[in-house]
């Protein structure tokens, strides 16, 4: 098995002490190359020693983790986000299927972070649809990533109309009448999208408003004439989330 060559990129020196004795527990996967403390030092680095993991501190001194990444032509790399962000920091990571460790890092998810690297491939275009999506102020043209057995699926959010739930797993209904089977539920796609202009309506259901034609009695009428079904309990704030111009 190929061993990965890691770079740690965190400017607390507490952390990349804690981080680098952590991975002394994975020399069998994984050499350490170095330490950058700032994100300049981290493009020097990059380039000189080429490695296939970077462990990347969200917020560093001088810049930001993704302004880095923003400066290189080329991504060749697996890149793992270390953040000790709020709840809304790591919608955005599981928005754009990033690999993630919240700090303080805990044994297991580093160790499960590091299978994960040693089974695929750089993640080089998520990260570059990331990048995509937080220079794309509409938020309906931001692309929602959803890795699948056979591969990834990217799908710009004004493509859905609904979601559905099927037990533990969620069918993504297109604009286009398509449909795409995904292994996460209900509650996870409505954690990430609630804020991006999609609405609960009821315990199976999740719809976009840009694809809402009106609302009907006890369900969502949408411009391809499906009905969505509306619980009693949500029937006000339907109302109002549709009236609202946020999220239109």
């Amino acid at each position: 098995m190929k061993k990965l060559k890691a770079l740690i990129v965190e400017d607390n020196t507490f952390m990349v002490t804690v981080l680098q004795d952590m991975l002394q527990l994975h020399t069998k996967y994984v050499s350490v190359l170095g330490v950058a403390n700032s994100g300049q030092k981290a493009l020097e680095m990059i380039k000189n020693t080429q490695p296939n993991v970077v462990f990347l501190d969200v917020e560093l001194t001088d810049m930001t983790g993704f302004q880095l990444l923003s400066q290189l032509d080329e991504i060749p790399f697996k890149t793992i986000f270390t953040t000790s962000h709020s709840h809304y920091a790591i919608k955005a990571f599981r928005f754009n299927a990033l690999d993630y460790l919240v700090k303080p890092i805990k044994e297991d998810e580093l160790t499960e972070a590091i299978k994960r690297c040693l089974k695929s491939s750089a993640n080089v275009n998520d990260v570059k649809t990331a990048l995509t999506n937080l220079e794309t102020q509409k938020i309906s043209d931001q692309k929602l990533i959803l890795p699948t057995q056979t591969g990834t699926l990217r799908f710009a959010l004004k493509q859905i109309s609904h979601i559905e739930s099927e037990r533990n797993y969620s069918y993504i209904y297109l604009n286009n009448g398509n449909k795409e089977l995904s292994s996460k539920n209900l509650a996870y796609f409505e954690d990430i999208l609630k804020d991006k202009g999609f609405f609960r309506s009821h315990r199976s259901f999740l719809v976009n408003k840009i694809s809402i034609s009106e609302l009907n009695n006890d369900c969502f009428i949408l411009k391809n004439n499906i009905e969505i079904p509306v619980s009693r309990r949500k029937k006000s704030e339907a109302k109002s989330w549709l009236n609202s111009s946020s999220n239109k």
